[in-house]
């Protein structure tokens, strides 16, 4: 069994206004030191033993569902999951 960890951010290109709107706040509270918030999602899976490759089942869920790759781009971690 596997853990994979997904990281789903806006790409650099794209406007941010969930971001521009908590680094506005957070420099309201005094943290002016905050240069730039990006927003993004993190999911994670737990994926059975299968005959597919992992890398490409991760790769194919965030292109299909779980990231807009117009605008969003993706990476992940895979961990072992060790069964007590």
């Amino acid at each position: 069994m596997k853990k994979v960890k997904v990281y789903v951010t806006l790409r650099e290109s794209v406007l941010d206004p969930q971001g521009s709107a908590v680094m506005g706040s957070l420099h309201k509270m005094g943290y002016e030191e905050v240069q730039d918030v990006r927003i993004g999602k993190y999911l994670e899976l737990v994926i059975g033993n299968s005959e597919r490759d992992v890398d490409a089942l991760v790769d194919e869920l965030c292109n299909r569902m779980l990231a807009n790759t117009v605008i969003e781009d993706y990476r992940y971690e895979i961990e072992e999951v060790v069964s007590q």
